[in-house]
């Protein structure tokens, strides 16, 4: 790729600040007697964290975006008002501006094993001859798994429009999802030596090249120079390159092992043990007190003997506590105004305490603390309550870094991967550094918050160059500042969730945040086609400095510089065309190199070839309209970020329909109204999803909670994102079987249950008429949670789960989040929804006769009011 470098527009680097160098009393040894613990004390289930998830067989599943929906090739278009991109980098030769954001995740961690035999591809083709370049045939045309059931690598458009001014229509877009850490099945074609590389560009020799068999040269699909490959490739003929797995799969996990790596573990259940540190408001109410220990005594339950945590407690104070004494709570003491010194630190790590302890030696002593936690005992209100959030943060990053002894052996060791910091949140930061005052009417509050965020913000880069990242779980009804905590969890790589108490989501998300897996040091790097630009990144990610950048004579990479690894992140990228493509096809390479959890080197290269056509139909009826309408989404978030803000970004979306049925759409005969596309009809009706959705509509009310979605969205999976734009709609059948329908009204059906899946909440939906049997309705209410159970197990955050029934007051949860068709004539909602011409007469009208009047626009009358025809 050859993309010019751009001038620079102010990309900001912060430093972190100086801490003071005030002096601080030696740590308090601090006792408090342990009640005995109940044998019947409240504690759920840790829930079953499973691989290979799988929903219900009669699961239909057509809408959810998959690794089986698509590699899903790209096109060329690239976005018209949608939000610019955030600032440029400062290195010349990264074009691209990149608002990146942290995420969250689930990953799976894979475990190498030096013996590992690899499944080969079948025969590819070639010509004959020892002269000519030989081109090997995608291992997508092979009869085993093709590429587009296992990418991480997803397109808005399969094809690529050959011509400038159409491929770069803004309204429509083009671009790709890219998800570095996303589980491949089967996995990816393991190799246990140094690839080959491009001299020129640095690209990956890979199944697209060409080869001269009788000197083992190849040609780079980047650049086009040939490289040689130390006679490696050298084949009496094209069956002997099946050798070779970079040249037979489109995706390579090359790993690092052996006298280079003397850490490497191959063994899963030797995974080196990064601890976690668990940072617990001090400051919570009874009620909130009692959940909260439910759920900590479930979280340790869950954990693996060999997990190591810390435990820390912050309010005026911080309190860290003490595992090796077994029979008292026993904590060491720090006061909470101000950072901790040096030499309070080092009496504390360097004392006879020990601070981090493996799970096989003191889970009962950590059960004896949850328990012996008290409620909050003068009479202030939540959100007045001193609270040193910060000050326990920097205490326990020192912790984790500091030498810390082992309990069972009293050595030092080195944790592989992230370690974790889990702050249990119930109110606002509003003691010591990073700090804000009680209340917004203090005259000094838009100062202080602004200094509040650039501290939060560098103690986040300070954990995040520690390979430490900072999760922040909010839960209680007291406002937490979410602005203010937030660039604390982003900077590190971390995610912020807020629950509505600390019970059961609490404690399932608590223990998918500490055993969800991440890979750090990771690089990401992306070339194309000297045809293509890359112009927005959105991501979890920042630039990669110039020193990290290996020196080829044309590296026009572009680099980023990932927070973490994980399975549930994406990068979303913009894409245009710099002028009209001559080429059949353009290619893409992804490579993210990174250490995993078992402290081995992985470069995962991913290799994507898209076919380039001058038909404007057969470039529509290529594109993905579900990735498409998750790129458009991402940009448009980018900029909402106010909720003045989103509706302006409600007005876009508006201009976007117009401008797609302008420039791609037909003009209805006799009139002047386009008609938008038929091949787009699905990605119409996602935006609409979109417009109206809690993401840029008004479902969620405090703007925190619209902030939170917004950061996890930015950064989420595809699938995740998917779900977050438009929910999944399935309605129970008799027998337990679920059927998949669109997500419109119609689908209140009095005598069956629906499950909505909308990302971060789930609904589940009884009729009237089958809430009022209840033998059924206890079977299908069962079913129904046993599918949202499936179909979430492995989703962080762990969505809300919520049941109702039909005509409470918490079913308008659910109704606001379908589009309203019951107005729209009978034949478009019979196309719109064709399950209802299974219903009878009878069924209809009752359908009828339930809704309730309301002004909201369906789709159809929406598409109107732009005077656009609905496809």
């Amino acid at each position: 790729m050859a993309n010019p470098p751009q001038p620079s527009l102010g990309y900001s680097v912060t430093a972190i600040p100086s801490k003071p160098d005030s002096s601080t009393p030696q740590p308090e040894k601090n006792s408090v007697p342990l009640p005995t613990m109940l044998p019947g004390a409240s504690r759920f289930p840790p829930p079953k964290l499973q691989q290979d998830q799988i929903p219900s067989p009669s699961l239909q599943n057509p809408k959810l975006l998959s690794p089986a929906n698509g590699v899903k090739t790209g096109s060329l278009v690239p976005h018209l008002s949608t939000p610019p991109g955030p600032p440029v980098f400062t290195s010349p030769v990264r074009p691209t501006a990149v608002p990146f954001r942290t995420s969250p995740a689930t990953p799976q961690p894979v475990a190498f094993t030096s013996g590992s035999t690899l499944p080969t591809s079948s025969p590819s083709h070639f010509s004959n001859g020892s002269i000519e370049l030989q081109h090997q045939v995608p291992f997508a045309t092979n009869d085993s798994i093709p590429f587009e059931e296992s990418s991480c690598a997803l397109f808005s458009a399969r094809k690529v429009l050959k011509q400038k001014k159409l491929a770069n229509v803004p309204s429509l877009g083009f671009g790709a999802l890219f998800s570095p850490g996303r589980e491949i099945f089967p996995g990816p074609q393991i190799i246990q030596r140094d690839p080959h590389r491009c001299h020129n560009c640095g690209a990956y020799a890979n199944f697209h090249c060409k080869i001269l068999l009788s000197s083992g040269q190849w040609q780079c699909v980047i650049c086009h120079k040939l490289n040689g490959s130390e006679g490696e490739y050298v084949a009496p003929s094209k069956e002997d390159l099946h050798n070779f797995l970079e040249l037979s799969s489109p995706i390579i996990d090359y790993v690092q092992i052996g006298n280079k790596r003397p850490g490497f573990i191959p063994v899963s259940d030797s995974r080196m043990s990064a601890p976690t540190v668990l940072v617990i408001d001090d400051c919570l109410d009874e009620t909130h007190l009692q959940h909260l220990q439910s759920s900590l005594h479930a979280f340790v339950d869950s954990l693996p003997p060999i997990a190591r945590i810390g435990i820390i407690l912050y309010g005026r104070t911080v309190s860290v506590y003490d595992f090796s004494e077994e029979s008292m709570a026993s904590a060491d003491v720090l006061p909470g105004d101000k950072s901790p010194t040096q030499e309070s630190l080092k009496a504390l790590i360097y004392g006879t305490g020990v601070y981090l302890s493996t799970m096989h030696a003191s889970k009962e002593v950590a059960h004896k603390i949850f328990s012996s936690l008290r409620s909050f005992g003068l009479n202030i209100a939540e959100a007045s309550r001193d609270r040193c959030l910060g000050t326990a943060v920097e205490v326990a990053m020192a912790i984790i870094q500091g030498p810390s002894a082992e309990m069972s052996r009293g050595i030092v060791k080195r944790a592989g991967g992230n370690s974790r910091i889990i702050v249990c949140a119930g109110g606002p930061n509003t003691y010591g550094p990073g700090s804000v005052p009680h209340s917004f009417s203090h005259p000094n509050y838009p100062h202080m918050e602004k200094t509040a965020l650039k501290w939060m913000e560098n103690l986040g880069c300070e954990a995040h160059r520690h390979n430490t990242v900072v999760d922040i779980l909010c839960a209680g009804t007291c406002p937490v500042r979410v602005p203010v905590l937030q660039p604390l969890s982003k900077a590190s790589g971390g995610v912020l969730v807020l629950h509505d108490d600390f019970g059961e989501a609490f404690g399932v998300n608590l223990q998918r945040a500490a055993s969800r897996a991440s890979g750090f040091h990771g690089l990401l790097e992306i070339r194309c086609s000297d045809d293509i630009l890359i112009t927005q990144v959105v991501g979890p990610g920042e630039e990669a400095h110039v020193d990290t950048h290996e020196n080829f004579k044309n590296n026009n990479a572009l680099c980023i510089q990932m927070l973490s690894v994980e399975e549930t992140q994406s990068f979303a990228l913009s894409m245009e065309t710099k002028g009209d493509i001559k080429c059949d096809y353009v290619f893409f390479q992804f490579a993210v190199q990174y250490t995993n959890v078992y402290q081995a080197d992985i470069i995962r290269v991913v290799t994507v070839r898209l076919p380039t056509v001058d038909s404007v139909s057969a470039y529509l009826e290529s594109v993905q309209y579900e990735v498409a309408a998750i790129l458009m989404a991402k940009r448009t978030l980018l900029r909402a970020k106010s909720h003045s803000d989103a509706m302006d970004m409600r007005g876009t979306i508006d201009e976007r329909i117009k401008d797609i049925a302008l420039k791609f759409g037909s003009l209805v005969p006799k009139s002047k109204l386009h008609q938008f596309p038929k091949e787009l009809s699905a990605l119409s009706e996602l935006l609409f999803h979109l417009r109206r959705g809690p993401l840029l509509g008004s479902i969620v009310g405090h703007e925190d909670e619209r902030s939170v979605l917004r950061n996890l969205f930015l950064n989420a999976s595809s699938d995740l994102s998917l779900c977050m734009v438009a929910p999944r709609c399935l309605m129970h059948r008799e027998g337990g079987t679920f059927e998949e329908l669109p997500a419109y009204d119609l689908a209140m059906q009095s005598d069956t249950a629906v499950v909505l899946d909308h990302g971060t909440d789930v609904f589940i939906w009884l009729g009237a008429e089958l809430a009022a049997d209840e033998g059924r309705s206890a079977a299908a209410l069962a079913a129904c949670r046993t599918l949202a159970d499936e179909i979430t197990e492995l989703r962080f955050p762990a969505p809300r789960i919520l049941a109702f029934k039909e005509g409470s007051s918490q079913a308008r949860y659910f109704v606001s989040r379908l589009i309203p068709a019951h107005k729209d004539p009978p034949y478009e909602q019979e196309a719109r929804f064709p399950q209802l011409k299974s219903l009878t007469i009878e069924q209809r009208m009752k359908l009828k006769t339930n809704f309730i009047h309301f002004d909201d626009p369906s789709f159809c009358e929406w598409m109107r009011s732009l005077k656009v025809v609905p496809p």
